[in-house]
């Protein structure tokens, strides 16, 4: 019987651990091939399918010993391990398909690049599998290793949850060209699953681009800084993640294996075409993240210089009230002499200076407005008056849609 779930349920059962650092469990010294299972890491569930052109059986194998015996009845071995907690039955699966310890080893160390290497008959391969957490939307990656042999495939999953349901469903079906090829158009169909996941991962992050883009001319660019940081980081990890899959499926296209036919190299050479669209999309999205980075620092430099030019205007237009008010604040006594402030005698004279103040104030603003210093739309008054409409409606729509 299938197993249940898809990306999403592994999405919302993934833990998340840092993704900047190497999380190596064996220590300093220890032996090449030495097989140590990350504590947390849940135990095996082994579903082994056989199938050819004619027939399909899938069972979930409790005990190894009948391994064996399946493999002997003939057609295309697909077994899959879904969990990695147990080193036992680790070891016990190397010695049953004779694999490399070296390999085994980077199977259960789940902080692998996506690669390709060649262990005498057996080709093993690791991609990584992309999904966005529910919980706190951030994009994740698991690593999904394949082992593939003249008759059969080996495939690790490292968490609960089918990853390859779509292929499994596809397999029921005895017109699907899976069933009447061999296991490498299976490892085919398989690695070509974890690639197409990468483009819903990307358009996701598009729909964030353009929310931030919005939020940048409507709301505080102070409160969008971080989650174009968030965004940038992301798409950082995407491209870290991606860029040794380009590597290790043109080291598949150009294999002379005689585990790999012609026609699986063929539908290989269109996997690493969609990793190369997927590598121009993430540098594009990247660039254009730091552009709304740019754009949000000089939205909040630029409001800072609105709030300083009004600053500057007010204490400007009383620097001559404050000398006007400063002269009449002068202790000279008309009596003594005539000219000592004659007109603080005036019948009018506090009228008079206020008078004066306003007048002084109305030149200055007037002034100011006639030079298009207040009043008036000026070049830099709001950021958003640096891009017109169109341009800004160029901006928002020039970010590329990932292909269906």
């Amino acid at each position: 019987m299938a197993k249940t779930g898809g990306s999403n349920q592994r999405g919302k059962k993934s833990r998340r651990v840092g993704r900047y650092r190497i999380h190596r469990r064996t220590a300093p010294g220890t032996a090449p091939g030495t097989i140590i299972p990350e504590p947390t890491a849940p135990a095996p569930t082994i579903t082994v399918t056989r199938y050819t052109a004619e027939s399909y059986e899938e069972q979930v194998v409790h005990d190894l010993r009948v391994l064996p015996k399946i493999l002997q009845k003939g057609g295309t071995i697909w077994c899959d391990v879904d969990g990695l907690g147990d080193s036992a039955v680790m070891t016990q699966l190397a010695h049953i398909f004779g694999l490399h310890p070296l390999a085994m080893e980077d199977v259960v160390n789940t902080y692998q690049r996506a690669k390709v290497e060649e262990y005498g008959n057996v080709l093993f391969i690791v991609m990584r599998f992309p999904h966005i957490t529910p919980e706190n939307d951030v994009v994740e990656s698991e690593q999904i290793s394949f082992f593939l042999g003249k008759d059969f495939l080996l495939t690790f999953q490292p968490h609960p949850g089918d990853a390859f349901l779509f292929v499994r469903k596809r397999l029921h079906d005895p017109t699907s060209p899976i069933r009447n090829l061999g296991p490498d158009y299976l490892a085919y169909s398989l690695i070509d699953l974890a690639i197409d996941n990468y483009f819903p991962v990307l358009d996701r992050l598009a729909e964030r681009l353009e929310t931030l883009d919005d939020q940048i001319t409507t709301s505080d660019p102070r409160k969008v800084l971080g989650s174009i940081h968030n965004l940038r980081r992301e798409l950082l990890y995407l491209r870290r993640t991606l860029w040794p899959h380009r590597d290790a499926l043109q080291s598949l296209t150009r294999n002379h294996s005689p585990l790999l036919s012609e026609s699986t190299r063929v539908h290989l050479r269109d996997c690493w075409d969609h990793v190369m669209a997927l590598v121009d999309l993430t540098e594009t999205y990247r660039e254009l993240c730091g552009d709304l980075r740019d754009f949000c620092m000089s939205a909040i430099s630029n409001r800072m210089n609105e709030v300083m030019k009004w600053l500057t205007l007010i204490a400007t237009v009383f620097i001559p009230l404050s000398f006007i008010a400063g002269v009449y604040g002068m202790n000279f006594d008309p009596d003594v002499s005539p000219w000592n402030m004659p007109e603080l005698r005036w019948y009018f004279g506090y009228p008079f200076s206020l008078m004066l103040m306003l007048t002084v104030a109305g030149i200055m603003l007037w002034s100011f407005y006639r030079r298009g210093w207040i009043g008036q739309d000026w070049p830099f008054s709001t950021l958003d008056n640096n891009l017109d409409s169109s341009e800004r409606t160029a901006t928002r729509d020039g970010i590329p849609k990932p292909p269906a």
